[in-house]
């Protein structure tokens, strides 16, 4: 079990709620993902920079899990970084993203996943705006954007 923070049906952020780790055998993944999406968010790839379908998305609402649909950012916290990926200076909630260490690419950085599913995401940065200094760069591949005329839709999950 985890502790996140999910929308009811009213679109309010609640919780924290305890709601089951989700685990999937490869297969299943590769099923429910199109190729890219799973090699991005299973196999913890990237995405070219610039090239992300939601980089340029003004929308307002919530990007979610690719995989499993949980909350991650608010477009009120998305900004233009640009490094050619989305990017926010502040999750949805604390408990629905968590770090990794990533040492590959002959450097150290901080993985960040989804909790409920541990679905690559992309990395953290200590070179964001204020009030967090953080800037998560995130891939477009392992998100889906709910405009927030849906959002209470999201209780669903």
């Amino acid at each position: 079990m985890v502790q996140v923070k999910v929308f009811n049906s009213r679109g309010e952020l609640v919780g924290p709620l305890s709601v089951p780790k989700i685990t999937k055998a490869d297969a299943e993944w590769q099923a429910q993902l199109s190729p890219t999406q799973y090699t991005i968010a299973r196999n913890k790839g990237t995405e070219r920079p610039f090239c992300g379908t939601l980089l340029d998305n003004k929308k307002k609402g919530i990007y979610s899990c690719v995989c499993c649909g949980l909350p991650l950012f608010a477009s009120t916290a998305k900004f233009n970084s640009g490094t050619g990926w989305p990017s926010f200076f502040i999750a949805v909630a604390p408990e629905n993203v968590v770090t990794a260490s990533d040492r590959s690419h002959g450097m150290i950085r901080d993985e960040i996943l989804c909790s409920r599913c541990d679905c690559h995401l992309g990395h953290v940065f200590e070179d964001g705006p204020a009030p967090t200094g953080l800037r998560y760069c995130v891939n477009s591949e392992s998100l889906v954007f709910t405009d927030e005329s849906e959002v209470a839709k999201l209780a669903e999950i």
